[in-house]
């Protein structure tokens, strides 16, 4: 025996799918949201690294300049002294042939403390540029951060 289907039954049928719709809605709107508060953090974060960028590059063509200062001045010593190592070695040579070696010693001691210099001064500079890279090195962590938080203030409302 087949059973009768009676009205209320309809009416909760009816209840169901109206409720289901208007679940469905606004389930569309909140997933709307999410994705433009996640638009959103991605191109803030984009933004901003974009900015980090910028910033590093031009944090390091100043110490690349630093650098090409600091050792042209250290070749200007080094040349300054070679140049006066032999002025003297020159002077020594007309004074008499016994000292030839002590102007020697002198000339090489001179080169060695100007030699000294410029690997001091490379070493200066590599520091400073290896300090400005690792500052402005991009974190790439945020973007999940943000996005996460945008979806859970999306939820919330």
């Amino acid at each position: 025996m087949a059973r009768k289907k009676s009205s209320k039954s309809n009416g909760v049928t009816a209840t169901i799918s109206s409720a289901a719709d208007s679940v469905k809605e606004k389930a569309a709107e909140l997933g709307g949201a999410v994705a433009s508060k996640a638009e959103k953090a991605v191109a803030t974060v984009k933004k901003a690294a974009a900015k980090a960028k910028k910033t590093a590059s031009a944090d390091i063509a100043k110490a690349k300049k630093a650098v090409g200062k600091r050792v042209a001045k250290a070749k200007k010593s080094l040349a300054s002294a070679s140049a006066a190592a032999k002025k003297e070695a020159a002077a020594l040579k007309r004074k008499g042939a016994g000292r030839k070696a002590a102007a020697k010693k002198a000339v090489k001691k001179d080169v060695a403390k100007a030699k000294k210099a410029v690997t001091k001064a490379k070493k200066t500079a590599k520091k400073a540029v290896r300090k400005v890279a690792k500052k402005a090195a991009p974190r790439k962590a945020a973007p999940r951060k943000a996005a996460k938080k945008a979806t859970r203030k999306a939820a919330k409302k």
